[in-house]
Parts: structure tokens; C-alpha cells; sequence
């Protein structure tokens, strides 16, 4: 047996509020819409993983989400340009990584990433 899919679900009454964070900004296509359920994602290519931890690293909160990208000041810029509640960096982390944490319009905690 293979695991072909990982979907985090995040309760919200108004899914339609996650296409400016997650499809306009991160670049996400939305997969499916039956309205009362929205996916975004990637037909191929996205790396799922599954994170297990007591804290966030260098002293943070542990995030709801993760999201990797190939340009995270970019992210942080469109991010902030869109309103979004930054609550930690951009800082460039000693164990290779370059991250910010954002609110995002459900009020969860993601951490926004390059691999440095």
C-alpha cells in the first residue's frame, strides 16, 4: 500500500477566502470547487510531508502549515502588500532555512520557506 495524498482541511463557513492567500499569492491552482469545499494544490510535482513538533524552532510557535517556496522575500512582500498579519520574520534560520509565519485568513499559523 501507497499513500497517494495528504489534504490538510481547515474548518472555515466561506472557503472562497482562501483563494487571495493561497492561489493568488502562493500560486496555488484550485483543483476543485463544490463550494462548500474548496482544494488548491498542484497536479504534480508538490512534495507532501508530515511535521510532528514540540515547538516552531528559535523559540516560535509551532505552525499550522508549512509552505515551501522558491522566493520567500517575494512571498513576504506580496504577503504584506496584501494585508496579511506577519508574526515572525523574515529571518534566515541556522539550520538552512530563510521563513516568515503569517496569519492566514482563517487566523492559522504558516510558516513560509526556502531552503537557503
Amino acid at each position: 500500500m501507497k499513500v497517494k495524498r495528504l489534504v490538510a482541511n481547515f474548518a472555515t463557513p466561506d472557503p472562497a477566502r482562501a483563494a487571495v492567500f493561497y492561489k493568488d499569492i502562493l500560486g496555488l491552482d484550485l483543483l476543485m470547487d463544490h463550494g462548500w469545499i474548496q482544494t488548491y494544490g498542484s497536479p504534480t510535482g508538490m512534495t507532501v510531508q508530515l511535521s510532528f513538533a514540540s515547538e516552531g524552532g528559535s523559540g516560535t510557535a509551532v505552525p499550522d502549515l508549512s509552505v515551501e517556496v522558491d522566493d520567500v522575500d517575494e512571498a513576504f512582500e506580496r504577503m504584506k502588500a496584501a494585508g496579511f498579519d506577519i508574526e515572525y520574520g523574515p529571518v534566515d534560520e541556522p539550520w538552512g532555512v530563510r521563513r516568515f509565519y503569517v496569519r492566514d485568513p482563517f487566523g492559522k499559523l504558516v510558516n513560509i520557506l526556502f531552503h537557503t
